[in-house]
């Protein structure tokens, strides 16, 4: 059994930083593209941004230039370093994670709530 485990969220004001994690254990042979998705209140969930175990990256427009995504593949962890940040980045932030070996499985945490609000 695979669980993705999220951590980091709050409440921040606008122009602040968090640091979002996603820890991944469990049955876990290779972890391959692991990515951030949010959800605001009434609307679709979105892809933030997704990373390669090679370390390739792509951003939504929206965040490019303010969010970072990393992972530490000796501990099975991503992060998502977000900083200068608006109101409208508030959301329920997921982690994604393709998991396998010769078939892979998406698993996905629980969420972890931002709020940026003054």
């Amino acid at each position: 059994q695979v669980r993705l485990v999220e951590s980091g969220g709050g409440l921040v004001q606008p122009g602040g930083s968090l640091r979002l994690s996603c820890a991944a254990s469990g049955s876990i042979f290779s972890i391959y593209n692991m990515g951030w998705y949010r959800q605001a209140p009434g609307k679709q969930r979105e892809l933030v941004a997704v990373i390669t175990s090679g370390g390739s990256t792509n951003y939504a427009d929206s965040v490019k230039g303010r969010f970072t995504i990393s992972r530490d593949n000796a501990n099975n962890t991503m992060y998502l370093q977000m900083n200068s940040l608006k109101p409208e980045d508030t959301a329920v932030y997921y982690c994604n994670a393709h998991i396998g070996s010769i078939v892979t499985i998406s698993y996905w945490g629980q969420g972890t709530h931002v709020t940026v609000s003054s």
